[in-house]
Parts: structure tokens; C-alpha cells; sequence
């Protein structure tokens, strides 16, 4: 009998993506370079239409996958469609799973329960047994406590009717080194048959496959990778908490020159969808929570860290702030988690008008997701009305702006507070410029 990979390749076999964001969309890109027919679905009309063009208005996507897609669309190797019906058909010999597991800063489980009900309806098909691999991050306990049940009250048994496994992804999407090609991956399947099969498929993709023991095992590695570091930026801020004098990121510079440790430095706080949420997933997963009393600390580290930040500046005497960075990174869509909503939430309490600007957002998801924002405003033009500016994402517009443009619009500005140091160098004139956790970056707080 053909094995999966030789199905995939010879016998018009396709994967199913459910989720066509950073994920979804390069799962598919990888597996349609290589000659897999994909066929994907998301609840976002503008990501369907990107996948049938072969490309995608995601920042920073398209750099990241380093080769064209336009070619692999007009193939019919990518394909998307509002229709998820189609993707459980009789041909669907595999499924990838990567939609959000977090909503509103926690663990989430509704996108998922409602994809892995959409596959039990396919079990009407003729011979249909198919391979469901879980890229999204979940709680280490999650398929035993949701996925397993799930299938098992639609009259399926999960190693033998369907196939289920876990292989969380572990990109960096704005590191084009750190791909779904180049990193190590980690991937468990509740049966050693599935795990066996979950090599052959990924293997396609994939220079180095990881089979963990099980499904629980490699379920866990994604976020106790993230809970690691986790502690270590929350160790960061604390340091430079408890000694304000000092510049901490040159002393973690330094201390990161030691064979086996890692530089880290100071943030306005952790963003983004892995490091800060991987502590709860971490929790939620345990029998004894309890004893990881240090996640429970560096979550509520991380947690008031930007309210921090605003706080300083308020006692500072701002009035006006212009926040560059809706997103918690440089060239990444991503808004979750980002510190800038804390921070302008705590400066409206307090009286101070903070307006957002983001070349990745609009003006209408700006104020969707940052209601305590004033308004949002022009780069650099805009900068002319603030007497505070606070980076927080370093954009490549940020960081490749002209030194004379903005000494010629912060004419207003007396204090920088910059979360990545990306205009260090610049001279700035009598403006106070801070890089968090330099000496005194907080002022007195």
C-alpha cells in the first residue's frame, strides 16, 4: 500500500488548512512548493482571495517565505474557498489545524471546537480516516480534555477512525532563517502510527522532524519553550526595577557573553500570541498549578509593566504622547497582547492625550482596538503636536526615517521613551532619550 506521502504526491490527495494566517498560509506555500495539492478556508474574506491570487498582504509574510506563490495559485496547488464543506471531502487525506487558540489575552477554545466538528462531518466520505495535525499552540492536557471527547460523541475513535496529533509551530516571522523549512520540528500523535505518519507528511516540508513520546509530551515543548523565556524578560524588567541607577541592558549585554546564558533586556512588556500567553497555557495544563508560583509572579510582572511605563511618564509631566506602534513588533500585524493598550488606557485615566500611529493598522482597526487612543495621526508630519513619543514597535518606517525630518517635527517633543533603541544614534538635540531599561528610563517610578 502507498505510503501518505506517496498519496499526497501520485493519487490527488490534498491537505485541508483551516486558519490562512501566518500559519495557515505558509503551511500551505511549503507543502504547494513541494507539489501537495492544499485546498484552505478562514473567516476572513481577504485571506481566501490572497491565497487564490498566491499572495498575501500580511506583513512581512511574503519576505519571510522567500520564494513566489503566484505560480503555485495558478497550479491549483493553493486553494481557498468561504465554503469549508469542500475541505472534507473523500480527497481530503489531511488536515492542519492552525487557528487562534487565544482570545482576549487567554487561552481560547471556540475556533478549534468548531473546526474539529467540521472534520467529524466529514466521516460520511467513503474510506475516510483522515490525519488531523494541530499546529495551533494548546494547553498541554487540551486533546485529552477537548479533542479526544469531541470526536468520541460524534461515534468516532480517535486511533482508529481518526488520526490526531499536535506539531506546534515554532517560527519566527520575521527571520527569514527561522522557517518551517530550517527549525527543528516537534510533533506527538496519540498513537505511535500516527506519530509515524505525522514524520512522513511533515517530512516533506521539514529538514529535522522531533517525534515526542506522545501527544501531551509535544504539546508541552511549545510552551515551556515560551514560559522559559518568559521568566527570563520578566527577570529583565524586575532588574531594572530594582536597580534604576544602573543601565541594565548593558549589564545583560554583558551577562549574555557567558557561554550558556541568553541576552535578554528590559520592554514596555511582552506582546504577541506565544511568550506571554505560554505561562497560562503552562498553568492551565497543570495538576498542581500551585507549584509554579514563578509563571504566576512573571505574569503579573508582565502584566503591569506597561501601566508602568505610562505611569512614569505621566509623573513626568506629559500632555500629549504619540505612540508609534499599535502592533507588539517591528513589521508584524499582530496586535495581541501589545503593550500600547495598556499604556494609552492608563494615560486617559489620567488625563493625558495619547494618539496611535501604525503603518499596518488603519485608522478604523487602530480605534477598534485601542478605544482609549485620542485619534490617530500622520508619520512623521504628526509628531509636530507631542511633547512625549513613545516607540514601541520598531518598524522599518521608524527605523529608516530621515534624521532631518525629525528634528524637523519634534519640535515640541522633551521626552523619548523607546522600547528597542532604534534611534539611539540619532541626534536628537535637547530632547531626554530613554531605551527601556537604561539608567533612569522610568524616572522615578
Amino acid at each position: 500500500m502507498a505510503s501518505l506521502r506517496d498519496r499526497l504526491r501520485n493519487e490527488n490527495r490534498r491537505i485541508a488548512i483551516w486558519g490562512l494566517g501566518y500559519l495557515g498560509f505558509s503551511s500551505m506555500a511549503y507543502f504547494a512548493r513541494n507539489g501537495i495539492a492544499c485546498i484552505g478556508t478562514d473567516p476572513l474574506e481577504e485571506r481566501i482571495d490572497d491565497v487564490n491570487r498566491g499572495r498575501t498582504t500580511i506583513p512581512n509574510l511574503a519576505m519571510w517565505i522567500g520564494f513566489e506563490t503566484e505560480p503555485l495559485a495558478r497550479a491549483g496547488l493553493m486553494r481557498a474557498t468561504a465554503d469549508w464543506k469542500e475541505l472534507i471531502g473523500e480527497d481530503v487525506a489531511v488536515h492542519l489545524v492552525a487557528v487562534p487558540t487565544e482570545h482576549m489575552g487567554e487561552p481560547y477554545d471556540a475556533p478549534l471546537r468548531d473546526v474539529l466538528e467540521k472534520i467529524a462531518d466529514g466521516r460520511r466520505a467513503p474510506g475516510w480516516r483522515p490525519l488531523v495535525i494541530i499546529e495551533s499552540t494548546l494547553t498541554p492536557r487540551k486533546v485529552d480534555e477537548l479533542v479526544i471527547p469531541l470526536f468520541e460523541r460524534e461515534g468516532l475513535v480517535v486511533g482508529r477512525d481518526v488520526l490526531v496529533g499536535v506539531a506546534p509551530r515554532r517560527d519566527w516571522f520575521i527571520s527569514p532563517e527561522k522557517t518551517l523549512q530550517t527549525l527543528p520540528r516537534v510533533i506527538g500523535g496519540t498513537t505511535p502510527e500516527t506519530t509515524e505518519l505525522m514524520a512522513d507528511v511533515l517530512g516533506l516540508v521539514s529538514e529535522r522532524i522531533l517525534p515526542a513520546s506522545d501527544h501531551r509530551h509535544a504539546a508541552m515543548v511549545k510552551s515551556v519553550e515560551n514560559a522559559y523565556r518568559h521568566l527570563d524578560i520578566a527577570l529583565a524588567n524586575q532588574l531594572s526595577l530594582a536597580y534604576p541607577d544602573l543601565d541594565l541592558r548593558e549589564v545583560l549585554k554583558l551577562a549574555g557573553t557567558k557561554w550558556n546564558m541568553d541576552t535578554y533586556h528590559p520592554s514596555f512588556g511582552t506582546g504577541g500570541y506565544c511568550i506571554p500567553l505560554a505561562p497560562k497555557y503552562v498553568l492551565e495544563g497543570a495538576r498542581h498549578p500551585d507549584e509554579l508560583s514563578l509563571l504566576t509572579l512573571a505574569l503579573r510582572t508582565d502584566g503591569e509593566q506597561p501601566r508602568r511605563v505610562a505611569r512614569s511618564l505621566v509623573a513626568r509631566g506629559a500632555q500629549r504622547v504619540g505612540v508609534l506602534g499599535l502592533a507588539y513588533k517591528g513589521d508584524l500585524k499582530v496586535h495581541t497582547l501589545t503593550p500600547t493598550v495598556p499604556i494609552v488606557s492608563e494615560l486617559a485615566r489620567a488625563g493625558v492625550t495619547a494618539k496611535v500611529h501604525d503603518p499596518h493598522f488603519d485608522e478604523a482597526a487602530i480605534r477598534r482596538y485601542c478605544e482609549a487612543a485620542a485619534g490617530t495621526f500622520a508619520f512623521p508630519d504628526g509628531l509636530r503636536e507631542f511633547d512625549t513619543v513613545v516607540i514601541v514597535a520598531n518598524h522599518l518606517q521608524y527605523r529608516s526615517v530621515r534624521q532631518a525630518a525629525l528634528r524637523e517635527h519634534l519640535t515640541r517633543c522633551r521626552l523619548i521613551l523607546d522600547n528597542v533603541g532604534i534611534w539611539r544614534e540619532f541626534p536628537l538635540g535637547g530632547i531626554e532619550y530613554h531605551v527601556a531599561g537604561d539608567r533612569r528610563w522610568l524616572g522615578d517610578v
